[in-house]
């Protein structure tokens, strides 16, 4: 998708009854899309949500009589924004799709065929994202543009641009050096005729060659005519350019004064193109190829291949081998691909990552080198200073093609494929392919469920416990555990990372009882050590619909000698509302056990305090979103009083997580909240070690 996983849907849901917009929106975040969602109840809200709020897509029921399609697509249309416009509908024949689309909707997603709504959606929103992109990088190319005139047009250096040979533009310098008093005094004429009739030939030849793609050299050395027909020494400088939309040549062209060394120019050359630490070619230099090579991909030339390469465990390797020798650790892993790979551009990229550009390579040939590069590096013995050692190297790459014919878009899909090598254990490479996206998600997907399985199987889940302090005097210790997998050099991986991928392959029950065993176990621990501890756990959906869960916990509280009243299970909002009958179900059996049930991301659904009337939670813990900059964020403020005194009524305790001031403690304590957590009060942490009494 063209948004981030980060990226939250901003999204618009016109219905006719609540728990249809909630159905839709649970299917979006079960699927792992964030969304941040607004139903309208009139026209005039609808119309005063798209002018002030911001919105990337409306998804509108067809058949609503609330708020009619054709209304909501008037009001779409006219409020002069790029939005999306859905049409949902249960079932559709050529008629109604022929309607909707005439109404002014985008896409048509049907109700009851979930793979077919998320996918519409999601293809929607990367084509929004797509244009907003494409409107970007027009704006920037035109201030870019702007700004190039105005530098050449006060540079000293003389600058032309030529196209088939003729002036098109030249800037003051250019026209002084020649003699020329305005542009039009040059405009259309021939570059040859600025050149001694001995050298035409040779400039005709040079230009030949240029028009057809070919490199221009770092210099080229000619006699000059001014237009008094005076002669002079010059030196010609070529860069592919683009002038007004059309392919020509910019021309840097000097008086030359000195006599210089062509060998020792060429020196100079290469060392401005150089990292001075590894000899590798430099970061600029290196854009400068990738540049042109992405431009050839774009216009059907030859496919490429772009690798990003750094050390596994780097900071362990630092710890061995000093941190100055950093750049001789980066010379070595250099030198060993350079020896690999010959016929690549190789350039330091960052601080401890290299770039590898493989022209004319497809993607079969790409992900053979990266896999020849790994195994070359791994199977090696790098000497780095006094130190001789053996390293990994976690790749990361991707196939530049017409698919993907966009720098940033190469280096972002580059980064996005190593961040995932380098999450998976490291010692891996991996080549994102546009032309056959499917299959490498399907590689990357079996990566993670190796890595989920593994996990499984032994301790390869690392928990964080982090603190639940009372507002109101009470020492109860009380912890929050997490679950991450671990990741290269022992990093965390948030679970939102890899919990859609479990779901998507029935992996969450078995992750639910792996988390709800170990909890119950450090529980017991706790006892045995003379400390009373509180535990709450995240559990999914599946833990609540499974009818097996509750003997499960029962068993394992039993074994370990725990008191239920020690664990309490969270479930997310989104996933209540869609299973309220079996939520209550799995409280009430839950309570059997004196395990407490609680709501978790509290307030975030469109009528979050109407679940209270069928489910009795224990706890609500407010959704994170309200606690981003609360003491400025008076709607925040209000939902939490409303949320508060309901659950007040209701005899439910509250909790706000993410809290990040003493400003938010004292809202919070004159709300009436219970519980507070946020690294303002304590870390997540790998032990459990805060101290409640103060």
């Amino acid at each position: 998708m063209a948004a981030g996983k980060d990226t939250a849907l901003r999204l618009i849901l016109v219905t006719d009854l609540v728990n249809e917009a909630e159905a839709l929106v649970s299917r979006l975040r079960n699927a792992g899309t964030a969304v941040r969602p607004l139903r309208p109840e009139s026209l005039d809200e609808l119309t005063d949500m798209l002018a002030r709020q911001p919105v990337d897509m409306v998804l509108a029921d067809y058949g609503a009589t609330l708020l009619p399609f054709e209304q909501v697509a008037k009001a779409v249309l006219g409020c002069g924004r790029d939005v999306s416009l859905l049409a949902v509908l249960d079932g559709i024949d050529d008629d109604t799709l022929e309607q909707a689309l005439t109404l002014g909707a985008q896409a048509v997603a049907l109700r009851e065929r979930a793979a077919q709504f998320l996918k519409v959606v999601h293809a929607e929103w990367q084509a929004l994202e797509s244009r907003r992109s494409q409107r970007r990088l027009e704006a920037q190319m035109r201030e870019t543009q702007r700004r190039c005139d105005m530098l050449i047009d006060s540079s000293r250096e003389p600058i032309a641009y030529i196209h088939e040979g003729m002036h098109i533009r030249a800037n003051q310098a250019y026209l002084d050096m020649f003699g020329f008093e305005t542009f039009e005094d040059i405009e259309g004429m021939s570059l040859l005729d600025l050149v001694a009739p001995a050298d035409v030939a040779p400039l005709k030849e040079l230009l030949k060659h240029l028009a057809k793609g070919e490199d221009a050299p770092s210099r080229h050395e000619l006699t000059a005519r001014d237009a008094e027909g005076h002669s002079f020494p010059a030196v010609m400088e070529f860069t592919p350019a683009e002038y007004q939309g059309e392919p020509c040549l910019q021309l840097i062209f000097r008086r030359q004064t000195v006599e210089v060394d062509p060998e020792l120019a060429r020196q100079l050359e290469d060392l401005k193109q150089r990292d001075p630490a590894t000899g590798l070619l430099n970061r600029p230099t290196f854009l400068g190829l990738l540049d042109a090579a992405v431009a050839e991909a774009a216009a059907g030339g030859a496919g490429h291949g772009l690798l990003l390469v750094e050390p596994d465990h780097y900071v362990q390797l630092l710890d061995v081998i000093g941190l100055d020798a950093a750049d001789e650790l980066l010379a070595a892993l250099g030198q060993r691909l350079t020896e690999t790979a010959p016929q690549a551009q190789i350039g330091r990229f960052g601080e401890h990552q290299l770039a590898i550009l493989i022209p004319n390579s497809d993607y079969y040939a790409t992900k053979a080198l990266a896999d020849a590069l790994r195994a070359a590096v791994a199977d090696a013995v790098l000497v780095v200073g006094s130190n001789s050692l053996n390293a990994t190297i976690s790749i990361g790459g991707v196939q530049i093609g017409e698919k993907i014919a966009s720098t940033s878009q190469v280096l972002a899909k580059a980064n996005q494929s190593l961040a995932a090598t380098v999450g998976s254990g490291g010692n891996r490479a991996d080549v994102f392919d546009p032309g056959a996206q499917d299959r490498a998600e399907q590689e990357r997907i079996a990566a993670w469920l190796g890595r989920i399985r593994e996990a499984l199987d032994g301790q390869g889940f690392q928990l964080g416990f982090q603190p639940v302090v009372s507002l109101h005097g009470e020492t109860e210790e009380a912890y929050e555990m997490r679950l991450h997998l671990l990741g290269s050099d022992g990093v965390p991986v948030p679970a939102d990372t890899f919990l859609p991928i479990a779901e998507e392959h029935g992996l969450l029950g078995e992750i639910d009882r792996w988390a709800v065993a170990r909890a119950i176990t450090l529980i017991g621990e706790r006892q045995r050590i003379g400390k009373s501890t509180r535990l709450l756990l995240s559990v999914s959906q599946d833990a609540v619909l499974d009818p097996a869960m509750p003997e499960f916990i029962r068993k394992a509280l039993a074994s370990a000698g725990v008191p239920g009243q020690l664990l309490s299970l969270a479930v997310a909002e989104t996933k209540v509302f869609v299973n309220l009958n079996a939520t209550q179900a799995f409280a009430d059996a839950l309570a059997a056990l004196g395990v407490t049930l609680t709501l978790e991301r509290f307030g975030a659904g469109l009528n979050s305090l109407q679940i209270l009337q069928h489910v009795t939670p224990t706890l609500l813990k407010i959704d994170p979103q309200f606690m981003d900059d609360l003491p400025k964020n008076t709607t925040a403020q209000a939902k939490l009083r409303e949320i508060a005194q309901k659950a007040h009524e209701l005899g439910i305790r509250t909790m706000a997580p993410n809290v990040q001031d003493a400003a938010s403690m004292t809202l919070l304590f004159s709300t009436g909240i219970h519980y507070v957590q946020g690294d303002f009060l304590a870390p997540v942490s790998p032990d459990m070690n805060y101290d409640f009494s103060l």
